[in-house]
């Protein structure tokens, strides 16, 4: 899905890439030019060179063209039949996208078989002569894609009822707490504006690559705000991860092996590590006190653990989740930001997440959520924003909308 290219390497290097050709030890670069011209002009066409020319450098290439020296790899690596596309224009711009549909279409006259991944329904209507939907890792709708609306392949993705996982206790919404006024990143979002208020829990939906995890980077500062302001409380503007924490603000991140965690820290140092005032006199941190601190969260968030001074990394995914929960709790933040909060953990540890959510917003704190798991936020949403190709739309209540809308919404269609 994310193009794995060597950005200080050539087209022509990255091409070869592991299949380099070589002459008496030593890699035989005319070889490795006429090999990579020659699955670039597959992907490209026989003008590729205006655009790709063999010796520039990849980092200077657009998203569009890297995709395209990924493809041209893949082709290079011996006799390639079978091309696998995974999300391939997640992050592309319209343009772009019709150059890589142009590159499909050459490859399939030429004859070989494309299995293209996608959330982006009229992509897959338009270039695909087949399709298959999966949905929890089994086969559920299969055909001719000329016999196939956009409707039968959106209720195949959606198809069943939410489970009984979810807690909704009787919440009170108070006063605004977070508000965005058409916010731009660099790069994503393009726009996005929301009013999260007081014990609220506000869902955001969106394919992978929609600018939904980039959101709320923005909003904690942990990635540039282009344009827009964002309104926390009474404060204005952008602000860094520290002026955040301090105004109330924290963030479980997608990614809790690389950023949501120090695994090689323990459990206590994890949960503790935004607020460790009250910790000992004078600033220090003395571990009895944070070993009891610690040991409090443990058990209420049944953490399953030797004791508070176990590395991080020992935990299961779903004890990890938990953890990084915990930290937000510990610091008593206002509002709650998290990035797909449940990804990659079992059923009962999903059920102990949603409690926790639920608390937050019944002590009328605010969450704003991102889940690509459709019916953890109709279970916990009270309203649901979707989000498509950067631009976020109105948040509605979660009583409106139903799976098939929230995708027909997300996928443009």
């Amino acid at each position: 899905q994310e193009p794995l290219l060597c950005p200080d390497l050539t087209v022509a290097e990255n091409v070869a890439l592991g299949s380099e050709p070589t002459r008496r030890g030593m890699v035989d670069r005319a070889e490795q030019r006429a090999r990579a011209c020659a699955a670039l002009a597959q992907v490209a066409g026989d003008d590729f060179a205006q655009r790709l020319a063999p010796t520039e450098l990849v980092r200077r290439l657009a998203p569009a063209d890297r995709q395209l020296v990924t493809i041209a790899r893949a082709l290079c690596q011996g006799e390639c039949r079978v091309l696998i596309l995974d999300e391939p224009t997640s992050s592309l711009a319209a343009g772009d996208v019709e150059r890589l549909f142009e590159a499909v279409g050459r490859l399939r006259d030429r004859g070989l078989v494309v299995l293209y991944i996608s959330h982006f329904l009229e992509e897959v209507q338009r270039i695909a002569d087949r399709y298959t939907v999966l949905r929890d890792g089994r086969t559920v709708a299969c055909g001719a894609m000329a016999d196939a609306t956009l409707d039968d392949i959106v209720h195949a993705m959606a198809g069943r009822a939410v489970e009984q996982l979810f807690v909704r206790s009787n919440r009170s919404t108070g006063e605004p707490v977070l508000e965005l006024d058409h916010l731009a990143g660099v790069l994503r979002p393009i726009d996005g504006s929301l009013t999260l208020h007081r014990g609220e829990v506000l869902g955001i939906a969106g394919l992978v690559g929609s600018g939904r995890t980039e959101l709320l980077r923005a909003v904690f500062g942990l990635d540039a705000v282009k344009s827009g302001t964002v309104k926390v409380a009474s404060a204005v503007g952008p602000a860094s991860p520290t002026r955040r924490w301090a105004q109330g603000v924290g963030i479980v991140s997608e990614d809790r092996k690389d950023e949501g965690l120090a695994l090689d820290m323990t459990l206590a140092d994890n949960l503790t590590l935004s607020k460790l005032g009250g910790l000992g006199p004078r600033g220090l941190v003395l571990k009895r006190p944070q070993r009891a601190v610690a040991q409090r969260w443990i058990d209420k968030l049944r953490i399953r653990c030797r004791d508070p001074e176990q590395p991080a990394a020992d935990l299961s995914g779903g004890n990890q989740q938990k953890l990084a929960i915990g930290r937000l709790l510990h610091h008593d933040v206002e509002v709650a930001l998290l990035d797909e909060p449940t990804r990659g953990i079992d059923v009962a540890s999903k059920a102990d997440i949603y409690r926790l959510i639920d608390e937050l917003a019944s002590q009328g704190k605010a969450v704003l959520m991102v889940s690509s798991y459709l019916p953890e936020l109709l279970g916990t949403c009270d309203r649901i924003a979707v989000m498509c190709r950067g631009r976020l739309g109105e948040a509605r209540s979660a009583s409106e909308l139903d799976e098939q809308s929230i995708l027909m919404e997300a996928t443009g269609a």
